[in-house]
């Protein structure tokens, strides 16, 4: 897999910083600045600490079975176009070296929803999608009794029905409020159906 996060610092620097020191224990595989420069922090085929407690579909060991890649953003900005293009450079990369599908590129937020929001609601999903570096549920509506099966067969493993929403809508629907509706099931049901969670 392939978790993406933001570094929610005031800087690159800072973030390069605390991501290089021992003491802190935490760490990725890549930094990706704000100019497009993506600094490689830990070697891939090694460990590093940058996803903690969590899970995606029956992986329970996230850092053990991922890279990660951490974006120079605060959380309240855009992430800028040189950036934006690096790290689409860089996922296509590692996606071939390793094999990765689309659909194994997740973020922070995806795995460990009740901890964390990153990439967050200003990340470009669907550019990526449209590259094949990740995926995004093409349009249609389901009865939304049908929404946390399908979330859950996609791959998040949430058990609280309100946070499976909150996590799923900030990934694909950032803007929607409100209990889930036709087009939240729609869109989970056509992701479970085209990518199913590999067990």
């Amino acid at each position: 897999m392939i978790v993406l996060h933001y570094t929610a610092m005031a800087s690159c620097a800072e973030a390069r910083a605390r991501l290089c020191d021992a003491e802190a224990e935490v760490s990725a595989h890549w930094l990706v600045s704000e100019t497009g420069e993506a600094e490689a922090l830990v070697p891939e085929a090694m460990r590093a600490w940058h996803a903690g407690a969590g899970a995606w579909g029956a992986v329970v060991d996230v850092n053990s079975r991922s890279i990660g890649i951490e974006l120079a953003n605060d959380g309240r900005q855009p992430f800028a176009e040189p950036q934006m293009a690096a790290l689409e450079a860089l996922l296509a990369g590692i996606m071939a070296r390793w094999a990765i599908p689309p659909a194994r590129v997740i973020g922070h937020s995806d795995m460990a929803p009740a901890r964390k929001a990153d990439p967050g609601p200003r990340f470009d999903w669907r550019r990526l999608a449209l590259q094949g570096l990740a995926v995004w549920p093409e349009s249609g509506t389901a009865d939304p009794a049908a929404f946390a099966a399908a979330a859950r067969a996609f791959g998040y493993v949430v058990e609280d029905e309100a946070l499976l929403l909150a996590a799923f809508r900030l990934r694909f629907r950032p803007h929607a409020k409100g209990p889930p509706d036709a087009v939240d099931a729609g869109m989970a049901c056509d992701l479970a159906r085209r990518f199913p969670v590999a067990l």
